[in-house]
């Protein structure tokens, strides 16, 4: 398949302004980029006229959940059967393509061979979706986030417990051997467990050590839950290659992930916080007053610390923990408008966020997150300008096309998936 789209105005992904031009696809790879006054070499290519349209790498979601299916509490990811589960992670993994997102980073699976599956399927083309680097469950301790379990009833959730360097060696293992990209450690706590708060670094330096090195040995990579500053420097520490939240990251700590931008990523994750903090306005039960006065410090945390970051040039991945109730699958782009509503990025440093620096998170080279020559064709035609106002990305119906290795997906009338073009 050559495909010539003539005439768009070309944003390549790397903050230089747009251009009229022409871009050339020849299987699945961009073959060649000119100015609209410029020819290009296109015999026996159909032509796209793109003209008044903005083309863009596709976007990456860098703390991607497909097993998370809109869930309303952890434990409901346990009850779920796997066949089911199955199915529903597909269907995930197919709105996420329709709202634009060609690739994504797994920040962690509901089970061990979720994400693995649903991957595979997308990679021999069985299934439409984007291209997924999986991860494992969360790997925490007893009484820590992921953890659902109680004395009198056994319930799983979306983490396994491992206490001591033995039992997190051998689970991390037993992941990588079902075939994950990617270890899940969660060090530090979260505001809705108790027994493990968000300033908490739960985990030891002993366990996230034997994670990491397992991950490391096997040729994969380790992620990790840290909002805690403490969590922070111990996820750098011991080598973690993607942190998340980070929110309560001290001068220290901040100090030590300017020191490891070459080597790391961080994704602040706040989509979920975002929204549940947009359904609690006017909720006047003690129950939501209590969680506001909870959830506000956080945030406003989350905030203050991306702000320094954002100046530090330390790599933020867009994805906002979306797979909840609250933060349902395939919204996912509102993240670019977090990022320029709460942490002072400009349009262009959002969406260089979701291409460029998710396409370095992906692990393949230099192959994605750039309209450039040589790179895989993952591309979005839009009907608008995000430079201008990037809640644009938020409205599928504004896809003229969106393309994952050079083929084109539209959007489906009514529904949040997209159908192929042959």
């Amino acid at each position: 398949m050559r495909l010539l789209i003539d005439g768009a105005m070309v944003w390549d992904g790397t903050g230089a302004l747009p251009f009229p031009g022409k871009v050339l696809v020849e299987g699945e790879r961009i073959t060649a980029i000119a100015p609209q006054s410029e020819t290009v070499a296109s015999n026996g290519a159909e032509r796209l006229d793109a003209a008044g349209k903005f083309l863009m790498p596709g976007m990456v979601e860098g703390h991607a959940h497909l097993s998370f299916v809109d869930t309303p509490r952890g434990t409901y990811l346990g009850e779920i059967a796997p066949e089911d589960h199955a199915l529903l992670t597909m269907d995930a993994a197919r709105k996420l393509l329709g709202a634009g997102f060609t690739s994504a980073c797994s920040a962690a699976a509901a089970k061990i061979r979720l994400d693995v599956a649903v991957r595979d399927a997308i990679d021999k083309g069985m299934i439409d979706g984007p291209r997924l680097l999986a991860a494992s469950p969360e790997l925490t301790v007893t009484g820590g986030l992921g953890d659902g379990r109680r004395l009198h009833l056994h319930q799983d959730s979306f983490g396994v417990a491992v206490d001591g360097p033995d039992e997190v060696r051998r689970m991390a293992r037993l992941c990588l051997r079902e075939g994950v990209d990617m270890i899940k450690l969660n060090i530090s706590g979260e505001l809705g467990t108790d027994s493990a708060p968000s300033i908490a670094a739960m985990m030891t330096d002993a366990e996230v050590a034997a994670g990491v090195e397992a991950a490391h040995t096997a040729g994969r990579r380790a992620a990790a839950h840290c909002r805690a500053s403490d969590a922070v420097k111990r996820a750098l520490r011991h080598g973690v290659d993607v942190i998340y939240h980070c929110d309560y990251a001290d001068e220290e700590a901040l100090d030590l992930l300017e020191a490891a931008k070459a080597r790391i990523f961080t994704g602040p994750a706040i989509g979920l916080t975002v929204s549940r903090l947009e359904s609690l306005r006017g909720d006047n039960t003690a129950t939501g007053r209590r969680w506001l006065e909870r959830m506000t410090p956080q945030f406003e945390a989350t905030c203050r610390v991306h702000h320094e970051m954002r100046k530090r040039g330390i790599r933020v991945v867009v994805g906002g923990d979306y797979g909840f109730a609250a933060n349902p699958q395939g919204t996912n782009a509102r993240d670019l408008e977090h990022f320029v509503t709460h942490f002072g990025f400009s349009p262009s440093e959002a969406l260089q966020a979701a291409t460029r620096t998710g396409g370095e998170v992906m692990t393949r080279g230099h192959e994605l997150g750039l309209v450039k020559p040589g790179y895989l064709a993952d591309l979005l035609l839009v009907d608008g300008d995000p430079l201008k106002d990037v809640r644009v990305l938020q409205d599928k119906k504004r896809f003229a096309f969106i393309m994952k290795d050079g083929v084109r997906y539209v959007p489906c009338e009514g529904a949040p998936h997209v159908r192929r073009l042959h």
